[in-house]
């Protein structure tokens, strides 16, 4: 059974040519099995797609779509992007045009 949250975000639908995205959590313990403090590191640049609007618009009406899809695991850009909350897990939007790139799985 999906969760509240799942939920609450499939009945959202970004609008033109944004993404919706879920970032990947920050990892706090090194490979060596040290803690890390939540100051001490970074912003994490990997999301994975959850939603995408139709695309852009062409000033003739054409649809451009979105390079992205649900599912795909992407590179963000370090600032920029909307927090969106939605039963209390946060998420981001982004242009598709802001979205550095895509992973290969």
């Amino acid at each position: 059974m999906a969760s509240a949250a799942s939920r609450s975000v499939t009945k959202f639908k970004p609008l033109f040519d944004r993404v919706l995205v879920e970032r990947f959590a920050a990892e706090l313990k090194t490979k060596s099995g040290i803690m890390l403090p939540e100051k001490a590191v970074g912003k994490v640049l990997d999301a994975r797609v959850v939603a995408v609007g139709p695309g852009a618009r062409t000033e003739e009406g054409k649809s451009i779509p979105v390079s992205v899809k649900t599912g795909d695991r992407v590179l963000l850009p370090e600032y920029g992007g909307t927090k969106v909350e939605f039963e209390e897990k946060e998420y981001f939007l982004f242009r598709d045009t802001d979205i550095l790139g895509r992973f290969s799985e």
